[in-house]
Parts: C-alpha cells; structure tokens; sequence
C-alpha cells in the first residue's frame, strides 16, 4: 500500500482495486453521490468497480505527469471515505486540456466532516509544490452547494459560468499558485 499524504485525520494513498473495489461501490452506486459527477453511469457492481479503479490507475499512469485519483481513509476507522482527485479537465469531448482540476467524491456517511478540504487542501499543496502548476481549479455543478462551501473554505475564487469542461454547464472556481511557489521548479 502506497500511502502518499497525511493530515491529522487522514490518508491519502493509491486505490488498490482489488482491497478496495467495495468500499468504491459504497460511494460510486449511490445516486446521491453521483447526481453531481456528471454524466458518468452508476457503477453496477463490485467487479464493474474493480474494473474502473483499475482503468483510472491505467489513465493515470499513461499520462504519467503526477495527476490521478487517490482514495482518502479515515485514519481512525480505516474506512475509505472518499476519492480526492487532480488532474487535467477534459474538454466537451472528453479530451485533456491544459487546466488542471482539484475534485472530491465522498460516500454520504462521511459529509459534513470536513474531510473534502482537508483532502483538497493537500491536492493544492502537491499541485503547487510539486507539479509546479500556476493555478488550479475547480468545477462544480451549481446546485451542490457544499462542494461550492469546499471551494470557499480552500480560497478559490469564483470565476462564474463555463461550459468549457465536461461539455455540461459548470460553476468555475480558481486559485492561483501561492506567491512563494511560483517558478519554484525553475530556480537552481
């Protein structure tokens, strides 16, 4: 098990499709989640939740520039409790463009907990620190409004409208890279 980050109540790691593919289920079958995923099907099944942890690891890997989805386990319980994610946004198409994006899925049991801006918050640190990106940002569906209440409490600004991504109709937040982060990979 690769456990990437840590915060006080939190683990962030690589998905291990095999060890984790019930736990995804619990998030990814259940329609109150999803409602604000776009257009992507309910999973079915455990096995057809395996298969899609294991497409996303393939995706990530392929890209290979550091960006991917990582599952967040509660500390105390073990539970994996969310997918914490940055990565480039596709186009109406599907098809990556140069913007990055910060997102959270959490299982229903675990909102209001604060565990999306405490996962979020490390996903804009290794995104800054690390891949050197100038800003990151955003998009949310404009009637989910604790993911707008996450984005708030993680500084982004709100851009306003865009149908640029996910070819649906998106609030767009952005924040932009921390002063002393800025050209950081480009100093000797």
């Amino acid at each position: 098990m690769t456990n990437l980050w840590e915060t006080e109540r939190l683990i962030i790691r690589s998905w291990i499709p095999e060890r984790d593919a019930e736990q995804a289920f619990v998030i990814y079958s259940d329609p109150e989640v999803t409602h604000f995923l776009g257009k992507a099907p309910l999973v079915t099944s455990v096995e057809s939740q395996r298969q899609r942890l294991i497409d996303n690891i393939e995706r990530s890997q392929r890209r290979n520039n550091g960006t991917g989805y990582w599952a967040i386990v509660e500390k105390q319980t073990t539970t994996i409790v969310g997918t914490i994610i940055l990565k480039q946004l596709p186009d109406k198409d599907g098809l990556p463009t140069q913007d990055y994006e910060v997102g959270w899925h959490l299982r229903r049991a675990s909102w209001g907990k604060g565990y999306a801006t405490e996962a979020g918050q490390v996903m804009l640190n290794y995104g800054f620190s690390v891949l050197n990106l100038p800003l990151i940002y955003a998009v949310v569906k404009p009637e989910n409004h604790a993911s707008i209440r996450v984005t708030e409490r993680l500084g982004m600004k709100p851009i306003g409208w865009t149908n640029k991504y996910y070819g649906i109709e998106l609030l767009l937040f952005q924040l932009d890279a921390p002063e002393e982060w800025r050209g950081i990979g480009n100093r000797q």
